[in-house]
């Protein structure tokens, strides 16, 4: 069972996980195996802020993130993503499996409002090739604390 489902049914939140059956190369390629569109292929991202600092942005498929919204949400004239390195370091995962669950240790997570819009997403399992899908409605209620915003290129 992949780390983020293993999270998610502790925490009693129904989902469902899909293995790919062969490599994924694109968000749309992701998206038609799925049988999803691919706004509903919620893409975890990793920001640097500082010094031991990092936050976690859930941004729909195909949008891109608003590095202004991001400095002035956390009040910071200069943030990065992170390497990939430090993807692995902090949660544990590779990119391309990164999800808001099942973590080493807490993060800010920010959602994207355009998340919200769907009914039903997927996101990161923890593991390559593989995902997990759930209602927004429960994706929301597993992640409690996180603030949904515009945080995207409009």
């Amino acid at each position: 069972m992949p780390p983020v489902s293993r999270a998610l049914k502790a925490l009693n939140i129904p989902h469902r996980i899909f293995e790919h059956t062969q490599p994924v190369h694109s968000l749309e390629q992701a998206a038609q195996e799925r049988g999803q569109k691919p706004e509903q292929v919620v893409r975890s991202i990793l920001f640097r802020l500082g010094q031991d600092q990092y936050a976690m942005v859930l941004m729909a498929g195909p949008d891109q993130i608003s590095w202004k919204a991001l400095r002035q949400h956390f009040a910071q004239s200069r943030l990065t993503m992170a390497t990939p390195e430090e993807v692995r370091a902090i949660t544990g995962y590779e990119i391309g499996a990164v999800a808001p669950f099942g973590l080493p240790s807490p993060l800010p997570v920010l959602i994207d409002e355009s998340v919200v819009a769907q009914a039903e997403v997927s996101i990161g399992s923890g593991l390559r090739g593989t995902t997990v899908i759930l209602q927004t409605a429960d994706l929301l209620r597993a992640l409690g604390e996180a603030k949904v915003g515009q945080f995207r290129n409009s």
